[in-house]
C-alpha cells in the first residue's frame, strides 16, 4: 500500500511529533508499505539548520520543500513561515502519484486540511493524527478571538478535516472528547498516547556523568525542564520557585530546548542574576539519555486552559530513564491519569520502584514547588530509578496499537 505522511517535521529533527511519526513511517515499511513523506527543509527551532531536499532513507522516499524563516517572534511571522510551508508542500503535492491512505499531523495546524483535501482527491483514506488541536488551543491561548471572523473560518477549516477523515487518533481521553464534543462520532476516534524512546532512552549514568561534566554542575541537584518552551504551558511558577531558591547553591534549574518561550527565560534569567539558571539548546537524539539522565527531578508543565488541546509528551521519556516527575497543571489531566496508572501498575504487580515518583503542584503555587523540590533534595540519596521502561509508556506497546488503529492492512 501506497502511504503518504504529511507534517512539517521528520527525520532529521528532534522534536516530538518528528521523532513519533519517523518510527511511524519505519514501522510501515518494515510491514512492507510503500512511504512518502513531504516535511519541512528547515530545522523546526533551529532554522539555519537545512536538511536535504529529497532522499531516501531506510526505504522511506522523503521530499523537503521549502519555507521561509521569519521565525517566532510575533504571530505575523510565524503565519508566514506556516503559510510558505503550506503553499509549498500543496505545490509538491500536484507532482506526486496516488496513494491509498493519507496521514496528517497538526504542525502547521492547517496541514491536516491539506491532507484531507488530497485524500478527497484521490479517494484515498485519510487519517488525522492529531497531536495539538486548533483553532481551540489558539482561541484558549488568547492568539484568536472566538467570536471572530478568522476563527470561524479556521473551525469550520478543523471540522472538515475531522468530518473527512476516515480514522482519527487522538492523544488522551480529554482530547477525544472534545473532539465529540464537536459532533464527531466516537466509533472513529482511537485514543493512542505518544511513547518514550525505548532505544534511545534509557537511564544512562555515564552519559549523567558526561553532560554534567561537559556543563559544569557537577555536585549539583538539578531541576530540569527539557523540551518545547511554549507560550501555552507557563513556566512563570517555575521561574518564580528558581528565584526564591536562589540563595540555594546546591540546588540549579536547568531548562533544556527552544520554543517562542526559550528565549524569555534566558533573558530572565540573564537580567535578573539568577546564576543558578542554566539554558541550553535541544540535545541531538544521540546524547538525549545522558542528558535526560542528568536531571535529579523532571518538570513537566501543562497550561491551564489546555486540557484536550494540547498533550506535552515530554513526560514520556522522562518515565522511561526514571526521575522523579514534578508536575505542574490542572489537577486532572492525562499527566495525572498516567501517575495513577504507573502507580496501579506497580501495585498490581508488587513492585514499588518500577515508576518514578509523581509530584504535584497547580499554577501560581511557588511554594509548593519548592516544598517538592526540596523533598525530593532531601530525598536525593535514596531514590531508586526503577528498572526498565514500563509498558504503559513502551514503544513496543503502543506504537503497534496505533498501526492497528490506522488499519493500513
Amino acid at each position: 500500500m501506497r502511504i503518504l505522511l504529511l507534517n512539517q517535521t521528520f527525520y532529521p529533527d528532534v522534536v516530538s511529533t518528528a521523532q513519533h511519526l519517523t518510527d511511524l513511517a519505519r514501522a510501515l515499511v518494515e510491514r512492507g508499505h510503500e512511504v512518502t513523506v513531504v516535511t519541512g527543509r528547515r530545522a523546526y527551532d533551529q532554522q539555519e539548520i537545512v536538511f536535504k531536499k529529497n532522499e531516501i532513507w531506510r526505504g522511506i522516499r522523503i521530499h523537503r520543500v521549502y519555507s521561509t524563516r521569519f521565525g517566532k517572534q510575533a504571530k505575523w511571522r510565524r503565519a508566514l513561515d506556516f503559510a510558505s510551508f503550506i503553499a509549498s508542500c500543496c505545490f509538491r503535492l500536484v507532482r506526486l502519484p496516488r496513494h491509498d491512505q493519507v496521514i496528517a499531523l497538526t504542525t502547521p495546524p492547517l496541514i491536516s486540511f491539506v491532507g484531507a483535501l488530497v485524500s478527497l482527491c484521490w479517494r484515498a483514506r485519510f487519517c488525522y493524527w492529531v497531536m495539538d488541536f486548533n483553532p481551540d488551543e489558539a482561541i484558549a491561548a488568547g492568539w484568536l478571538r472566538g467570536d471572530s471572523l478568522i476563527a470561524g473560518i479556521l473551525e469550520r477549516i478543523s471540522l472538515f478535516s475531522l468530518k473527512q477523515a476516515t480514522w482519527i487518533i487522538a492523544l488522551d481521553r480529554f482530547m477525544r472528547d472534545r473532539m465529540v464534543g464537536k459532533g464527531i462520532p466516537a466509533e472513529k476516534i482511537t485514543v493512542v498516547s505518544p511513547w518514550s524512546h525505548d532505544d534511545e532512552i534509557r537511564f544512562d549514568p555515564v552519559g549523567r556523568e558526561e553532560f554534567r561534566r561537559q556543563h559544569g554542575i557537577n555536585g549539583k541537584f538539578v531541576v530540569m525542564y527539557s523540551g518545547n518552551h511554549s507560550p501555552v504551558h507557563s513556566l512563570d511558577t517555575l521561574i518564580e520557585a528558581a528565584r526564591r531558591l536562589r540563595e540555594e547553591p546546591d540546588i540549579l534549574f536547568c531548562f533544556v530546548g527552544g520554543g517562542s518561550q526559550f528565549q524569555k527565560i534566558k533573558q530572565i534569567a540573564k537580567t535578573e542574576n539568577l546564576s543558578q539558571v542554566l539554558c541550553l539548546s535541544y540535545q541531538p537524539l544521540d546524547k538525549l539519555a545522558g542528558s535526560l539522565s542528568a536531571g535529579d527531578l523532571h518538570v513537566v508543565v501543562m497550561g491551564e486552559k489546555m486540557l484536550g488541546l494540547v498533550h506535552p509528551c515530554k513526560i514520556y521519556n522522562i518515565v522511561g530513564i526514571g526521575s522523579p516527575v514534578l508536575y505542574i497543571g490542572p489537577s486532572l489531566s492525562h499527566i495525572t491519569d498516567l501517575a495513577s496508572a504507573l502507580s496501579a501498575s506497580s501495585e498490581a504487580t508488587g513492585t514499588a520502584t518500577s515508576s518514578p515518583r509523581f509530584f504535584m503542584a497547580r499554577h501560581g503555587e511557588p511554594d509548593r514547588v519548592i516544598a517538592h523540590i526540596q523533598e525530593v533534595y532531601q530525598a536525593r540519596h535514596s531514590i531508586a530509578r526503577p528498572a526498565g521502561i514500563p509498558a504503559l509508556c513502551s514503544r513496543d506497546t503502543l506504537l503497534p496499537r496505533l498501526i492497528a488503529a490506522l488499519d493500513p492492512s
